[in-house]
């Protein structure tokens, strides 16, 4: 029986102890706010602290460290990231360590990892100034101080003061935090291991997030105001929820839209809009120029989504960087899958319309990524990570390579009467013409367009194309039904000879895959998403700004007639066209409001066009002996 005198006496004791606070007497005008709570329960799994991490110059950074209690002799997993390392901490409110961190994190904190998020210096609760893509030091940076640094400072402090690391730390991360994570591979701290950078934003001129191949992306706008105000606590434009194409439209240009919305005096968007040449503003930022002069320390797995619709450019280009230097064929790897931007890090059962057989972005974090960490920070078997590891489109599995690209190329011509064939042009047409009108762009997607709306935005290089293909300024060159597969693998090249009666001109080439018109379920009938029948489905998407189709760095005015030979590249791909199916070639001249448009008069800089800039032009696409417009497809026979 228990004593009621001892346990008066032990309560007693705890309240004045200050172990147990004692209610006080309220009345109805107690004032009801708390200062603060602590949502971690003492039977929480996981211990969570947060301290500000000093770099070489005195700035300190905000720093999230998370591991499940009873964690020891641990490797380190770091992200650098300018959107809330808070946050990022921070996905569920929960008691459960596998509730609070993203899906792509849960495997690894089960066995034991501890997860490191970081502001980076300007952002959000870290100290300092904030710079995009902050430039290494060298020609563009004399502080002594870039993202390089600061990796290598926050690792020499993660290994010197978190008592339960084993000394290894990798660095994961996508977009932005593939950025951050390629710079931590520059002049490294020998605690660094390992490294997945995923869709790094490497070149934003050549094919990244700001232009491609000149063309600027207009989407941009919004986004610099968010994370340039307030250390990216903004919200960006408030410009409600109305259709971009008629937004974008009815401002002008893209500098009329700025100055509309009160934003020009934006320090990176004065970068944009002063820099629209390939100068060395922009050639001296690319990252994997600057990988290609560094020596290789850091085994290194490189990753991107086939219909990346941010950063497609970027691990590919830095793949062809750094390979050279492995002279094992064992320090560096390209990872292909089929996912969206960022997609490897959520869910990877379907995209669009299209669904794959089963979860594949947890199928290569937990077959692939994690056993390469594993190796490098925890000591395990060397998991024998293949060089290159793609996903095969159409047959829907994964390809395990030696080296990439592993097609050879072989040029599909486009032909007479929208025929598209492996025989060279006949030459009975010379070639096909449209009237491209920049007062009626053609739109990326179909109307009305939201591109702030993730569930346009995400998908939207694998949208069904007959919206487009049956405009009067799009051309088709379509070839017969397939009558066994096509396996294609690496990046198609295009070769387009044409001309205008402009004086400069965008040229936008899509490799399409068009389904059978047929279907086999009938309407609905087990369906698992739109019904395919007769589905345009995109390969691959890019654009070309005319005024550089004698350098980048050099544009000038389009002679009105003349042919010219324009070549560039689609991103790359593992895909099999299947038979029953057929090949599509689409030519445009706009795909807004993605893209600013091309008045098609030439005028100094794009940005700044005046209204009366802008004139039809009649665009001509030859496709004949001497001018044999084609895709050079990489096809593994």
């Amino acid at each position: 029986m228990i004593n009621t005198k001892v346990l008066i006496s032990l309560v007693i004791a705890v309240v004045s102890c200050g172990l147990y606070a004692a209610p006080q007497k309220v009345t109805p005008m107690t004032p009801d706010g708390v200062k603060s709570y602590n949502p971690i329960r003492p039977n929480a799994d996981f211990v969570k602290k947060t301290v500000m991490v000093p770099m070489r110059d005195g700035v300190k950074l905000y720093t999230v460290i998370l591991m499940k209690k009873g964690t020891k002799n641990a490797p380190i997993l770091l992200s650098r990231s300018p959107y809330d390392a808070k946050g990022d901490a921070e996905r569920t409110a929960s008691q459960s360590i596998n509730e609070i961190v993203a899906a792509m994190d849960v495997e690894f904190v089960e066995d034991g990892y501890i997860r490191v998020f970081q502001d980076i210096r300007g952002m959000h609760n870290s100290e300092g100034e904030y710079v995009t893509n902050r430039p290494v030091v060298g020609p563009l940076n004399d502080t002594g101080i870039d993202e390089s640094t600061d990796a290598y400072d926050t690792i020499d402090w993660l290994v010197n003061n978190i008592q339960e690391s084993n000394g290894n730390v990798g660095i994961v991360g996508s977009s932005y935090l593939g950025f951050t994570t390629l710079m931590a591979e520059i002049n490294p701290h020998p605690a660094l291991k390992a490294a997945v950078p995923q869709s790094p934003m490497v070149d934003g001129w050549m094919g990244d997030d700001w232009f491609h191949n000149g063309a600027f992306r207009n989407n941009n706008i919004g986004y610099t105001v968010g994370q340039s105000t307030a250390n990216g606590e903004g919200k960006g434009i408030a410009d409600g929820a109305g259709d971009d194409y008629s937004r974008f439209l009815q401002a002008g240009s893209t500098g009329d839209y700025i100055k509309q919305w009160g934003v020009e005096h934006y320090p990176f968007i004065q970068k944009l809009t002063q820099n629209p040449a390939y100068t060395e503003f922009w050639s001296l930022q690319a990252v994997d120029k600057i990988m290609a002069k560094q020596p290789l320390k850091v085994p290194t797995m490189l990753v991107v989504g086939q219909w990346d619709q941010e950063d497609s450019y970027g691990a590919p280009a830095v793949y062809k960087a750094m390979e050279p230097k492995d002279k094992n064929n064992d320090m560096v790897s390209l990872v292909i899958g089929p996912w969206r931007h960022s997609g490897v890090n959520h869910y990877g059962y379907k995209l669009g319309a299209l669904t794959f057989t089963g979860d594949t972005a947890r199928e290569f974090r937990v077959n692939y990524m994690k056993p390469f960490f594993d190796h490098y920070l925890k000591g395990a078997p060397d998991p024998k990570t293949p060089p290159v590891l793609t996903y095969a489109t159409g047959a829907n599995q994964w390809n395990e390579s030696p080296a990439w690209p592993m097609g050879k190329a072989k040029k599909v011509y486009l032909d007479d009467d929208g025929g598209l064939s492996f025989n060279v042009p006949s030459g009975k047409k010379s070639h096909d013409e449209y009237v491209s009108d920049p007062a009626k762009p053609v739109p990326f997607i179909p109307r009305p367009i939201n591109m702030g709306d993730s569930y346009q935005w995400k998908p939207w290089l694998v949208h069904d194309q007959r919206f487009a293909s049956s405009r009067p300024d799009v051309l088709l060159y379509t070839s017969e039904v397939l009558d066994k597969p096509l396996h294609i693998m690496g990046a198609p090249m295009v070769n387009l000879y044409a001309a205008t009666s402009g004086t400069d001109a965008d040229w936008v080439v899509k490799l399409v895959d068009v389904y059978p018109n047929t279907t086999t379920e009938g309407p609905r009938q087990g369906a698992v998403g739109p019904e395919m029948a007769g589905f345009e489905l995109p390969i691959g998407i890019e654009i070309f700004r005319g005024r550089y189709v004698h350098g980048f760095d050099k544009p000038a005015p389009l002679k009105p007639g003349k042919v010219e030979h324009y070549q560039f590249a689609l991103p790359n791909v593992d895909h099999v066209f299947l038979p029953g199916h057929k090949l599509m070639v689409q030519v445009q001249s706009s795909l807004f409001p993605l893209y600013d448009r091309n008045p098609q008069s030439y005028v100094e800089n794009i940005f700044y066009a005046k209204p009366q800039d802008y004139k039809k032009a009649t665009i001509s696409v030859y496709h004949s002996t001497k001018a044999p417009s084609n895709v050079e497809l990489p096809i593994v026979e």
